[in-house]
Parts: C-alpha cells; sequence; structure tokens
C-alpha cells in the first residue's frame, strides 16, 4: 500500500547520545527501508557519532577516571554509563541545584564506591551542560533544515534522557510535527506496566504525540496512513492485535544517510527473540515468539550489504545465534563468500565440539559473546542457565581454538551467591584465561517486570537511589535487591573479579588501540586466530583467510594430547 495520508511526506528518524556506536543504527534503518517501500520520504540521523558528542562523552569518561582508582573501577564503561545516563536525566528535569547536585554524588558513590566532593561534582555538571547545550544547536539547526512532518526517534536505556530533551525542543518550537518514540527502551527502563513506564508516560504527553511497544514497522506505517485511532498514545502490536512482521518479509536496512566508516560493523539479523529463558533476561518475554530467517536468506542479505557498503564485518542483531549457527556456517560455506560476524551465542553441547566450532569458523564466525555468568553450579542452577562448568571450559577451549574471540559475560551477585560460589568464579577465570579473549562482569540488574524471576524477586527490592530524587529528577527509579549478596558486597566483588582480570592480563578493550592490544595478545595465544578488527576498516582489501581453515581429525586429537582440550 502506499502513501495515503498526504499531509505526511517528510519523516524524520534519528538515535540520540549516547550509544556504543559498534553499528549504524539497524532499527531506524530497516523501518526507513519498509517506509520507502511505501512511498515515504525518509531522512536518517545518528548524533552518536557527531565529533562534538563524542567528545564530550569521552570528556566524560576522562573526569570520572580521574575521580574513581583503578582497582574500583569493575566494569568501568557499563557502570559508568549508568550514572551517565542518570546524570543525564537528572539535568534535564533539575530545578534545586542542591539537589541535583548531591544526585550526582549519590550516583558515583553507588556505582563505584567513591565519595565526590562538590568541585567535583561541578565539573561533571559542566560537561552535561556543554552536552545539551550543543545538541539544542544541531536539533534546532537539523529541524529547520529537514522540515519533517514526523519527528521519530528510537530509544534506548542510555539514549533516552537526550531523546526526551530532542522531543521537548520540537514541540516548543515546532508544534505541529507530528512526534513519535520508539525503541527497546521498553524491554529494560520502561518495561509496560512497571512505575516507571507510567511516570515517563505522564512526564512525556505534552510533549510525544505517539509511542510504539515493540517492532514498529507495521504499527508505524499505519500511524503514518491514519488507520489507527487518534484518540490513543501507546500502541504494541499485541494491544492492537497486529501479526508481527515475517522476517523474511522485512526489507534491507536502509543505511544511506550514515557514514559506515565511521562503525566498525555493518549489522544483519538472523532471527528475532530467544528461545532460552534464563532468570535475569526479558528478551524472550519483550519479542514474543522465536523466529528466524532462511539462513540462505541471511547470507544473500549480507552480501549485498557488503556489495553495497563494502564491510566484511558484521555484528548479528539476533538474542542467541546458537539455533542458525551452524546452518549460517554452511550456506556461507556454499555461496563462497567470505563475510565475517559477531554475535551473542550460548554455550551448549554443540559449542564444545571442536570440529563444529572449526566448521563455524571456516564460515564466518568472528566473535561469540558468551554469558558464561558463574564459574559456580549452584549459581547456574539458580539463574536456570541449563548448562555446567565442565561445558563452560569445553566450549572456551573449543572456540579458541577454531580462533574465534570469545568475550565473556559474568554475572556477579545473583541472589543466593556465596563468597565461596564468588572464589570458584575467580578460579575459573584463572583457569580459562588464556581462551578468554574479553571478560566483563556484570552486577545483576533489577527490573521491576519483565524479566524472568521479576515477581519472584519483588518483595526483595529496595530503591537505589533516594526515592524523592529519584521521582522528581529521575522521573524513574532504579531498584536493587535487599538480600544476600547486599549491593555493596556486589560492588565489593566486582572490583575484584576485575583486578583479578587485570592481573590475569584479560583485556576488557573499548577503544581501538585497546582492541588492537587485545587481538595482538589473541594472535600470540592461537594459531587460528581471527583478523584483527584494524585490518576490516581497510575496505580497500577483500579477506578470504577463513577459506583456508579446514576440519581435521588431527587437530582434535592434537588438542586433547596437548591436555588444553579435556572433555
Amino acid at each position: 500500500m502506499t502513501n495515503t495520508n498526504p499531509s505526511i511526506k517528510k519523516v524524520l528518524l534519528g538515535l540520540m547520545p549516547f550509544w556504543d556506536p559498534l553499528i549504524p543504527p539497524s532499527g531506524i534503518a530497516t523501518l526507513k527501508g519498509y517506509l520507502k517501500s511505501h512511498d515515504y520520504d525518509v531522512k536518517t540521523i545518528d548524533a552518536v557519532v557527531v565529533k562534538e558528542f563524542q567528545d564530550l562523552y569521552e570528556n566524560y569518561f576522562g573526569t570520572l577516571e580521574e575521580y574513581v582508582p583503578v582497582t574500583q573501577r569493575g566494569n568501568f564503561y557499563n557502570m559508568g554509563h549508568n550514572v551517565l545516563q542518570d546524570h543525564m536525566m537528572a539535568h534535564i528535569n533539575a530545578g534545586d541545584d542542591g539537589d541535583y547536585v548531591e544526585l550526582v554524588g549519590i550516583m558515583v558513590q553507588s556505582h563505584f564506591s567513591v565519595p565526590l566532593s562538590r568541585e567535583q561534582c561541578l565539573r561533571l555538571v559542566d560537561i552535561i551542560s556543554r552536552l545539551y547545550a550543543g545538541l539544542e544547536i544541531y536539533l534546532m539547526d537539523l529541524l529547520e533544515r529537514e522540515r519533517p512532518d514526523v519527528f521519530g526517534l528510537s530509544a534506548y536505556k542510555g539514549t533516552l534522557p537526550a531523546t526526551m530533551f530532542a522531543f521537548r525542543l520540537c514541540k516548543r518550537h515546532f508544534p505541529h510535527i507530528l512526534t513519535v518514540l520508539g525503541g527497546s527502551v521498553f524491554s529494560t527502563t520502561l518495561e509496560p506496566d512497571s512505575p516507571n513506564y507510567h511516570m515517563i508516560l505522564a512526564e512525556t504527553e505534552p510533549y510525544i504525540d505517539k509511542i510504539i511497544v515493540g517492532e514498529g514497522e507495521i504499527l508505524f506505517l499505519e500511524l503514518l496512513q491514519g488507520r489507527l485511532p487518534k484518540d490513543r498514545r501507546v500502541f504494541s502490536i499485541k494491544s492492537m492485535g497486529k501479526k508481527q512482521l515475517d522476517l523474511a518479509d522485512a526489507p534491507l536496512p536502509d543505511y544511506s544517510d550514515f557514514d559506515v566508516t565511521l562503525y566498525p560493523y555493518m549489522a544483519a539479523t538472523g532471527a528475532a527473540s530467544c528461545p532460552y529463558r534464563c532468570s535475569f533476561c526479558n528478551a524472550a518475554r519483550y519479542w514474543g515468539p522465536y523466529r528466524r530467517k532462511d539462513p540462505r536468506q541471511v547470507v544473500g542479505e549480507m552480501t549485498a550489504l557488503y556489495k553495497h557498503y563494502g564491510n566484511q564485518l558484521f555484528y548479528m542483531s539476533d538474542s542467541m545465534i546458537n539455533p542458525i549457527v551452524s546452518d549460517l556456517a554452511e550456506a556461507f560455506g556454499q555461496s563462497g563468500v567470505s563475510l565475517y560476524y559477531d554475535c551473542f551465542h550460548r554455550v551448549d553441547d554443540a559449542t564444545c565440539d571442536v570440529n563444529n566450532t572449526l566448521k563455524w569458523r571456516a564460515g564466518g564466525l568472528y566473535r561469540v559473546r558468551l554469558g558464561v555468568e558463574s564459574g559456580s553450579q549452584k549459581v547456574l542452577d539458580l539463574i536456570g542457565k541449563k548448562i555446567t562448568v565442565d561445558q563452560i571450559r569445553a566450549a572456551l577451549s573449543a572456540l579458541a581454538y577454531a580462533g574465534i574471540k570469545t568475550t565473556t559475560y559474568w554475572v556477579i551477585g545473583h541472589p543466593g551467591e556465596t563468597e565461596e560460589d564468588f572464589q570458584e568464579t575467580l578460579n575459573l577465570l584463572r583457569e580459562l584465561k588464556n581462551d578468554i579473549y574479553q571478560a566483563e562482569p556484570t552486577p545483576l540488574e533489577y527490573n521491576y517486570s519483565g524479566q524472568a524471576n521479576s515477581d519472584e524477586w519483588a518483595e526483595k527490592r529496595k530503591f537505589l537511589y533516594p526515592e524523592r530524587l529519584s521521582r522528581e529528577l529521575l522521573i524513574s527509579y532504579t531498584w536493587v535487591l535487599d538480600c544476600d549478596p547486599q549491593p555493596d558486597v556486589i560492588l565489593e566483588r566486582m572490583y575484584r573479579f576485575d583486578n583479578v582480570r587485570r592481573e590475569l592480563g584479560i583485556p576488557n578493550p573499548y577503544s581501538l588501540k585497546e582492541h588492537f592490544e587485545a587481538d595482538n595478545r589473541w594472535h600470540k595465544l592461537h594459531k587460528n586466530a581471527v583478523p584483527e578488527l584494524l585490518s576490516f576498516y581497510n575496505r580497500k582489501e577483500y579477506i578470504t583467510e577463513n577459506k583456508e581453515i579446514k576440519v581435521a581429525a588431527a587437530a582434535q586429537n592434537q588438542r586433547q594430547d596437548d591436555g588444553d582440550f579435556d572433555f
């Protein structure tokens, strides 16, 4: 169906700071491709990669680094993002400077156990002030130049404050523009029916006209066409009785508005949702039933994107690649195309087999992001991982032997984790250090709803920050669990984990320089190591080394003879 609403001609879609710019914004790029096929004029922008904002981002984290001792940084960037996003939200709602500055100090103290002076807090406040001043100039110029009929922003947890600021600014100066909010923020921070969801809905009513929760292609199109109830503000596939878009029918993302050389990866999708149910995860509940594409279609789409944009390295947006990884590797083998992909993966029996990991490596598997979570079998069972510590050992060994980068995620402080359990985690980290490319510890994050165990943990939740300051400045609450291990113990374990990680020489890279150093280490440890990340920035050379990887019984036998691949 073509554009049936002549009053809407121009659509502006965007992403605000801050979000880790691994890939061009795939959500709004996919939406652009879908709307263009229905005759809409769509422009997409990514404010995250604007140099002025990136410089301020680096300034903020550089200042935090001055305040936080190395031994108390934990997972510095992830925890720092929590501080940054809360600070950005407090800034746009600040009235009393005393409350605002006090909250900034509380936020840093809560994440890094470091008390800040008022002067130190004001240094951070000044950076955020400059950020919003620059963002206002950027947005005003953008809206004046583009003159859209519809302004839609995709929000993540970290971009919500700047998104709200952008919509406020738009409505103040261009009240006729229809403002639409979407994005995965509704799967974490704003779980439907949580207090945060209702507070944000009430706060944003004057300047956000429509809200789409969940997959947005069908609903956004119907909104533009005037086919959704005009007196309704929030829409979801479920609430509107609509079918989800068939993945096979989804158009290719349109990245034509982005400078793809600013991103290390191109984005691709093989499936939606997740077939697993871990206690702390909400992917399955938010995205609905697990759905997958035909692997041959995935290969065809990735090949088309490579031919158009020239990037051989892809980041898969799938919650979990396991159900399709073997078929995908086989399809790439049959295609003769050399493309590489980074994805979320799960420890399972197939991953423990070096013959499989070598096949996947030959089929382009570049890096896996594994939820290892714990070295304690008791904690793994509490989480509901349905894996064993021995499987973790075997899987990491098989992946590393194939040269595939292994980024490991560890949940610190799951309810019921004892000091003995935590020591088992540190022991496993020490044991597997050479088979781990990267190790990221994360304190257990509690969501009011959506997680498999949200209801079970409900009676144990308490506010991280003072309730009044959360309500008035953050327009949302952050909860922690009032049970063993207590929040202060979790932080202390985070610091210890990270200190052991650094002592073992396991990197946790973020900058290009850190990735270069991490890749050098990986190449020294593993003869089958995948190409360095920096090699993909030179798009003049077509990399085909994965086709030289051979699956041979001798390789597995040698691994076992060395005593490094013990099932």
